[in-house]
């Protein structure tokens, strides 16, 4: 199981995310950074965090370890919005804590032009991602950080966020194991991810034993019992018979086809000129309000 810890103060949330995560310390003298049962994504982001997290550590992926944070909403009384007080009142009780990277950097696309990953690194992020259908791991939105800075040796890759992985949980009858992704644009395409070299690695060491013992780090609290599951048992049993099942399809969805730096930086040039031929008249003729004769402002920079 995981590791408990109590929080016992609130520091900030984190509106960075659509879920609102607040930054906490605890009763072990950590700082975390914890997701909320009462966010609008529910008990199944927090599901795919842990499943997708530990099996990613259990393959030697670097994860923030996971904690479950027992949370009391009375230590955020001075918290001055009301939604955030909404939120952190319908979350008392058990919720997901990581580890608070202080100082990392997510990883942008400017910041990717001056760190370097391995093709083999990238092949096994690319690789779990695809297997657990994490969508939520692009160009645009990597959840990816680099901890330590760079200029402090040395810098490393860490995965973060996986609440929108395990899609096929949202409706269990809909999503087939063998089914592929788009992945072109994933945020490691452009470090030619061997995913090839990946697959041959990891399939094996996901068995169904590795992925039991994973799946039995979600409380039972978490575990939904929807239609056509009785008990949270039979929910792990799902997850482990999905996950167990597109590891021996991998050759169906192995994505292999990722766009050069070349092709990504003309993609982007093209998406820019979209943007500033859409402008409309009025955005391109905006009149002087103080009656001076002036040019155009070039408003393109605020709409990319």
């Amino acid at each position: 199981m995981l590791r408990s810890v109590s929080a016992t103060r609130y520091v900030t949330p984190l509106h960075s995310g659509g879920s609102v995560p607040g930054v906490v310390e605890a009763d072990d003298l950590g700082t975390y950074v914890v997701k909320f049962t009462g966010s609008a994504q529910g008990r199944k982001a927090l599901v795919a965090e842990v499943i997708v997290g530990e099996l990613a550590r259990e393959l030697g992926l670097r994860v923030p370890e996971l904690v479950l944070a027992h949370f009391d909403p009375g230590i955020a009384a001075d918290e001055p919005h009301q939604e955030v007080r909404d939120l952190l009142d319908a979350s008392a009780g058990l919720n997901l804590g990581m580890d608070y990277l202080s100082g990392g950097a997510d990883l942008t696309p400017e910041l990717a032009q001056d760190f370097s990953v391995g093709s083999g690194e990238a092949g096994r992020v690319v690789w779990l991602d695809a297997l657990t259908v994490n969508v939520d791991r692009t160009v645009h939105s990597s959840n990816l950080m680099v901890w330590p800075t760079l200029g402090v040796a040395p810098a490393r890759l860490w995965l973060i966020d996986h609440g929108a992985a395990l899609v096929f949980h949202h409706r269990w009858d809909a999503s087939a194991p063998e089914k592929a992704y788009d992945f072109r644009h994933h945020a490691l395409g452009r470090y030619a991810p061997d995913v090839r070299s990946a697959d041959a690695e990891l399939a094996p060491k996901v068995t169904e034993e590795l992925l039991r013992e994973v799946v039995a780090r979600v409380p039972d609290d978490w575990l939904t019992c929807e239609a056509g599951f009785d008990t949270p048992g039979e929910v792990r049993d799902a997850y482990v018979g999905y996950l167990s099942a597109r590891v021996r399809a991998s050759r169906d969805w192995l994505p292999t086809d990722f766009p050069s730096r070349e092709e990504l930086a003309a993609e982007n040039a093209a998406r820019a000129a979209r943007t500033r031929r859409g402008r409309p008249d009025w955005l391109k003729r905006v009149p002087d309000l103080h009656g001076k004769p002036s040019a155009a402002p070039d408003w393109s920079r605020h709409l990319s």
